[in-house]
């Protein structure tokens, strides 16, 4: 297994298959910025599925336990069910993160390839808040009938995804867990991130997770379920009828210290962090056709350096309210 020079391990590999979606929300791909002008990666300049294969294949030695596919919005790449299943081949788990809008025509034929898990994103559940974070015209119940497709093909503990920012969707919090209750869905609030440069992120709009659960705890009980895995990003709490519910806490408490993941970003870039402002690019390599030894070693050789623990950097008050410029999340995965 590969460590860093914080001795951390690299066992999760997110890969941003598109740097497109069908919505527009503001946190992530606002309109004014992703337009119909938005310059989108070519077709050929996007990881094929066979490099992606090669790819995986050639980093699991390295310590890589689950894949995890992302976007943009995964289900928009073509045939991505066929990609899914070269994956899924190789001795690691599958997962994906969608916004559920394809997933009701897809969930099965994901489940038939070997997909093991998927994580829908969804921030509220009346069409009014849901529409205006996403800035479509997209009715929710596109969304939750997705989520009952990806319970019922197996997709599970199907994960539901809620970013909570102030003045637009605190009362989607109760919303959320009172829907979700005993379907064995996890809901995970998360906290309001500063990724990338084009969401015009403001701390005052951060609701931390201890106010989330405040929030809930106005009506239900809650208690905390022990980690059992340090490197989870989710802290999870259990209602007193065993639903779970988490909390990601990027800005409030951050967790770099135990972060075991790396990124693909869709044209074969290699993150260390979400927050990177530059990534190590694998496509000449993987078009030049490298070997997965010299796969292994180039990644190992980013890895063994890599130092980055930016939300912890963010709260110290010597460098507070700093500027950076990360690569957007649309292109890199979340």
């Amino acid at each position: 297994m590969v460590r860093d020079a914080l001795a951390r391990p690299l066992r999760d590999l997110r890969i941003s298959v598109t740097d497109r979606c069908n919505f527009r929300c503001s946190y992530c791909m606002p309109r004014e910025v992703f337009n119909e002008d938005y310059p989108y990666l070519a077709r050929e300049e996007i990881l094929s599925f066979e490099e992606l294969e090669h790819l995986v294949a050639s980093l699991i030695p390295l310590g890589i336990e689950k894949v995890r596919l992302t976007g943009g919005e995964p289900l928009l790449r073509r045939d991505f069910v066929k990609l899914v299943e070269k994956i899924s081949a190789h001795d690691v788990e599958v997962a994906v993160t969608t916004n559920g809008v394809l997933l009701e025509s897809q969930a099965e034929a994901l489940a038939d390839a070997g997909l093991d898990r998927v994580t829908v994103s969804l921030d509220a559940l009346d069409n009014e808040t849901f529409q205006k974070m996403t800035d479509s015209d997209v009715d929710v119940s596109v969304v939750l009938a997705g989520i009952d497709a990806a319970i019922a093909a197996g997709l599970t503990p199907v994960k539901v995804n809620a970013v909570v920012r102030r003045g637009v969707n605190e009362h989607a919090i109760q919303d959320l867990v009172n829907y979700f209750r005993g379907t064995g869905v996890i809901v995970r609030f998360i906290e309001y991130m500063d990724v990338g440069s084009s969401n015009s992120w403001r701390l005052e709009e951060v609701i931390s997770a201890k106010e989330i659960r405040d929030i809930l705890l106005e009506k239900i009980d809650l208690m905390v379920i022990p980690p059992q895995d340090a490197s989870h990003v989710a802290k999870l709490w259990q209602t007193t009828e065993g639903d779970k519910i988490g909390f990601i806490t990027s800005i409030s408490e951050p967790f770099c210290g135990d972060c075991s993941r790396g990124r693909i970003s869709s044209e074969g870039k290699f993150y260390n962090c979400l927050f990177a402002e530059n990534g190590f690019n694998l496509k000449p390599y993987l078009r030049a056709k490298a070997t997965s030894s010299e796969i292994q070693e180039l990644v190992s050789s980013v890895w063994t350096k890599r130092s980055d623990r930016y939300s912890e950097l963010r709260s110290e008050p010597e460098i507070e309210g700093r500027i950076r410029l990360p690569v957007e999340m649309s292109h890199i995965g979340g």
